[in-house]
């Protein structure tokens, strides 16, 4: 047996086998080869897609500090990747330490090397450690360096790491400068995963949102018809993150008339430390999207940079709030006012302070006072010259603020006992704040455009809003289960309050009136039809308490040179105004509205829910027997029976501009 185990190594014999001998030192570039996950995180797609990033950071550096103005990104059919930049060019002399090697070749083959240590070469850059393109060399199967600089062509090859031979001068170039790097990931180091077009193009065209002054080809000779991405493609972006944000948010509806954007330079007691740009909106009905960059470096985590935004942006709507006599405007959190916004911030800095090589949080403590301080002024001075927008702002604000109060309570409720009875309120519910439900409505609104508009537009004291997703099943037709099952029957039903069927109690309705508010087209008559006919079904005893109202938005809008102007429900009251005296003979502009989410807050309060101006037509039950008859016919399954009632009515129905 002793033949075939060897005896185990003692605690002695393993102490005096410790010795200098075994103490091992990796040279060069082997720390990154065989510890990748210090150096970009691990070997997955991800730290694979930081290796580019790496590189286009540095092209991206020569721009911001003025020396490139184009960048040129090329993915090749057989993977590799190629980076250009009309810059400097990286310097090929002798390098003054290593007098046998290129500062090219120290760059590219020595860790904690390059020419953003001090601010001689760089006044700020997104490359700080000196690890970046030398750590892509090491990852490297191959790495191709062309150096376009004082007019001619140096070149240089490297393979893992290792240099290939020295820098070769190949001849006269008058008309390109700069810097090309290509290289082809290791798949010794990330196995099967490849370089995505997508992920590579999102990224390269998010380099030209951060700095106006460049211009970034792009060009994929792997794309296909079927391609999610172009094959070639040019990105310029004159007005830099607002460019961004107007893209993201596209045509949707807003609270502000304009987004919050600009640029400031951070100029601490007399000294330039850099320079900072933003763009915020507040779209309807959205959830929030906060995105920030040092040096053009995402940082994913924010820090001391988005910190100082987001400061700058809570302290002047409490400042707004507190000018306009609201007494809560102290408890508002940055949470109430930027809840929901598109939130763009990026930095540059001198010296930035990053968590990780991989730069996913700044760190510096007194960017966020410089950002805050720079951002201030101009977001006090934005809110006062645009009042409708300021107001919005607060008002959203201290909803939220409500909501956020709400559920505190009820959490508290909960902690305190688990088994007290609790109403569970819909999470899109913007509920007023009357505990009493005397002289209160609902508001059952058509979307969460209009929605986010009505929440503007009402009285937060005695109007809330539940706004529902599309059309409301019906319920008629439907099966029990179906019903219960579906959401927006849920929510309206716990607004509400009052049960359902057989358990409905309108004593116990949330609300002295429910108002049904949706277009005045086909699409909303519909919506209402269905949500009547929910209540019919399923809480009749509402109906007949005379609680629900359908509100009566106007259709036109008539309005004279001087800004007067007059709102008409349909097309006989529009004509019956246009031949009064105020309006007839006179230059007269008619506009029609669209819908309600199209209609701005002031707009929609001055016509539907302003209680001494509207006008809401209550829908009431003169016999249960004959009301279930119509709607059975009307909504029920059969559609014969809904043929057979139109049939029968065509010849009173009314002729409708549709």
């Amino acid at each position: 047996m002793s033949d075939l185990f060897e005896a185990p190594v003692s605690e002695t014999q393993a102490q005096n086998d410790y010795s200098a001998s075994s103490i091992e030192v990796l040279e060069g570039l082997e720390p990154v080869r065989t510890r990748p996950g210090m150096y970009i995180g691990g070997t997955d797609s991800t730290a694979l897609h930081h290796l580019f990033k790496e590189i286009i950071d540095n092209s991206m550096d020569e721009a911001v500090a003025g020396f490139a103005d184009k960048i040129w990104v090329t993915l090749h059919k057989d993977g590799a990747l190629t980076v250009r930049d009309n810059g400097r060019g990286i310097p090929v002399d002798a390098h003054p330490k290593y007098k046998d090697k290129s500062a090219l070749e120290v760059i590219l083959t020595t860790l904690h090397s390059g020419g953003k240590f001090s601010n001689n070469a760089y006044k700020t850059s997104g490359g700080l450690h000196g690890v970046g393109i030398s750590v892509v060399n090491a990852l490297s199967e191959y790495l191709n360096v062309e150096v376009y600089r004082d007019g001619r062509v140096y070149k240089q090859n490297f393979a893992r790491g290792k240099c290939l031979g020295p820098v070769e001068d190949t001849g006269e170039m008058r008309n390109k400068k700069g810097t090309q790097v290509t290289f082809m990931p290791d798949a010794e180091i990330f196995g099967i995963h490849k370089f995505t077009a997508k992920k590579l193009y999102d990224v390269t065209r998010s380099k030209a949102y951060l700095f106006s002054g460049v211009t970034i080809y792009w060009k994929d000779e792997t794309a296909t018809e079927e391609a999610e991405t172009p094959k070639e493609d040019k990105f310029h972006y004159p007005e830099g993150l607002r460019d961004f944000v107007k893209s993201v948010i596209g045509q949707r509806l807003c609270l502000t008339k304009d987004l919050f954007s600009g640029k400031a330079d951070l100029v601490i007691e007399g000294r330039d430390e850099g320079s900072v740009e933003w763009t915020v909106a507040w779209p309807y009905a959205e959830d929030g999207q906060q995105t920030s960059y040092c040096n053009t470096v995402p940082t994913p985590q924010g820090g001391t940079h988005e910190n100082g935004l987001r400061g700058a942006l809570t302290k002047a709507v409490r400042a707004y709030a507190e000018m306009r006599g609201q007494k809560k405007a102290d408890k508002l959190s940055a949470e109430d006012i930027l809840g929901g916004a598109h939130l763009v911030v990026s930095v540059f800095v001198r010296n930035p302070q990053f968590q990780g090589q991989t730069k996913d949080k700044l760190t510096n403590p007194e960017v966020q006072r410089w950002v805050e301080n720079a951002i201030r002024d101009h977001f006090d001075h934005w809110l006062v010259a645009d009042k409708e927008s300021a107001d919005a702002l607060m008002t959203r604000a201290f909803e939220r603020q409500d909501e956020r109060t709400r559920r505190r309570k009820e959490q508290d409720v909960r902690r305190k006992t688990a088994t007290s009875r609790k109403i569970r309120l819909p999470g899109k519910l913007a509920d007023c704040s009357d505990q009493s439900a005397s002289d209160t409505e609902i508001f059952i609104v058509e979307g969460d455009s209009a929605g986010g508009s009505a929440k503007q537009a009402r009285d937060r004291k005695t109007q809330a809003i539940l706004p529902l997703k599309g059309k409301i099943l019906n319920v008629a037709s439907a099966t029990k289960d179906k019903m219960l099952a579906n959401q927006e029957v849920k929510d309206l039903t716990q607004a509400l309050g009052c049960g359902l069927g057989k358990d409905c109690n309108p004593d116990d309705l949330r609300y002295e009136r429910v108002v049904i508010m949706t277009d005045a087209d086909v699409d909303g008559a519909h919506i209402a039809t269905l949500i009547m006919t929910f209540f019919f079904e399923q809480m009749p005893q509402v109906l007949q308490k005379g609680a629900v109202y359908l509100a009566m938005p106007p259709l036109y809008k008539l309005e004279l040179n001087n800004g007067d102007s007059e709102y008409a429900l349909d097309d006989a009251e529009k004509d019956k105004l246009l031949n009064t005296k105020k309006f007839k003979g006179k230059n007269v502009t008619v506009s029609r509205f669209k819908g309600l989410g199209e209609m701005p807050a002031a707009q929609l309060k001055a016509t539907t829910m302003d209680k001494s101006k509207r006008r809401l037509m209550q829908i009431r039950i003169d016999s249960l027997a004959d009301a279930k008859d119509i709607v059975g016919r009307l909504m029920g399954k059969n559609p014969e029976e809904r043929l057979n009632f139109i049939k029968e009515r065509a010849g009173t129905a009314v002729s409708l501009d549709l």
